[in-house]
């Protein structure tokens, strides 16, 4: 039973607020409650995101699978961070009908699995665009070492070290999961914190806040401020001209798409440290902050889409929308700029080597031309 709305975590303070909650009032129950037609627009908007986010990220994770020239470091990142889209898009089902029953109707073993991947997915995504800063770090800052450490090879080792870190952090989340029976009978699917409660739920949202947001972000911040100096200062170098442009335009991409995370999750995080510090629980705003974060997911492969040559192309070939492109050649990547000795510098590198994806072998790197 819930007798008062501090006797659990509502999934308002962790991931999916529609699941036991929606625009309106809180009831007794310390639910809140809502009509009808809120819950089915709330339904509608959700479905509309869900079905958005599924097919974009469907098809990007299908090109860099297809497309040889797409299986570079930076996209095998970027197919991690679409197949956690993926998966969150697919918690959504369950949000959508809990949000119309007004009930969590699939048992305890599913409210913790639900629950579960939900937040490891979300975690995932900001800690792919945090390894995609670093990767763009090392491309730009320090070129030569890029061989050596931006190969398929290390991605793949990469992204199961994001996925690990990911379980690991959400580990309080899978241990307190669990429904609860509201004292109008309906069932929820809640946190179940242990006493004192309230402490348990502060420091439950300030651990997510700097775990999932603040850390992550200071981090991508710091990687970009290292990456706009180094192109300030290199770019009078010669043999330097061809390889910023390149080097901009990739960075631009990756840029945008961690803009774009943080403007859609920092109005969910503020909203929850705002609940849980002033304890004033606004149902209408809470409900567009989760809106917003899962918006985020489909999002992604249209920036894809806008930013990217590459993925462009592939979009409209898989999309038979090929005439649409007047070009007559793919383009190529630049952004791992390929060297014949690890002897060069960076002031040795010469236009006709830029075209070139470098792989790193027995102590040499050659070369092969790749595409973003």
């Amino acid at each position: 039973m819930l007798p008062n709305k501090t006797s659990s975590l509502p999934l308002s303070l962790l991931i999916d607020h529609g699941m036991d909650s929606s625009w309106g009032n809180l009831s007794q129950n310390g639910t809140l409650s809502y009509s009808q037609s809120s819950a089915i627009l709330i339904s509608f908007i959700y479905s509309v995101v869900c079905l958005v986010g599924l097919c974009g990220n469907s098809m990007v994770i299908y090109v860099i699978l297809r497309y040889a020239k797409m299986k570079t470091a930076t996209n095998i990142y970027i197919l991690n961070l679409a197949i956690a889209d993926e998966l969150l898009m697919l918690s959504v089902p369950f949000l959508v009908t809990s949000t119309l029953l007004h009930h969590w109707p699939f048992g305890s073993l599913l409210c913790r699995l639900v629950l579960s991947v939900d937040a490891i997915n979300m975690f995932t995504s900001i800690y792919c665009l945090t390894v995609l800063s670093i990767d763009r770090y090392i491309a730009v800052v320090h070129p030569i070492k890029a061989a050596r450490y931006r190969r398929p090879t290390i991605a793949k080792m990469v992204n199961m070290a994001v996925w690990m870190l990911s379980i690991l952090i959400i580990l309080p989340i899978i241990i307190f999961s669990n429904t609860a029976v509201n004292t109008d009978g309906t069932v929820a699917c809640n946190m179940l914190m242990p006493e004192p409660t309230q402490r348990w739920l502060v420091g439950f949202v300030v651990y997510t806040f700097l775990m999932g947001f603040l850390f992550p972000v200071i981090a991508i911040c710091m990687c970009y401020i290292l990456i706009i100096v180094k192109l300030r200062v290199v770019a009078l170098k010669a043999g330097w001209q061809q390889r910023k442009k390149s080097e901009r335009k990739i960075t631009l991409m990756v840029m945008m798409v961690v803009m774009v995370f943080v403007i859609c999750w920092m109005p969910f995080y503020i909203v929850q440290l705002v609940n849980v510090f002033v304890e004033q629980d606004d149902a209408t705003i809470s409900q567009l902050s989760v809106i917003l974060g899962y918006a985020n997911s489909c999002a992604n492969p249209i920036l894809y889409g806008f930013l990217s040559d590459n993925f462009k192309r592939s979009f409209q070939r898989i999309l038979c929308l090929s005439w649409m492109d007047n070009a007559t050649e793919e383009p190529i990547d630049y952004y791992a700029t390929a060297l014949k000795s690890r002897a060069y510098s960076v002031e040795d590198f010469q236009p006709d080597t830029l075209e070139s994806d470098s792989i790193y072998r027995n102590g040499t790197c050659t070369s092969r031309t790749t595409t973003l």
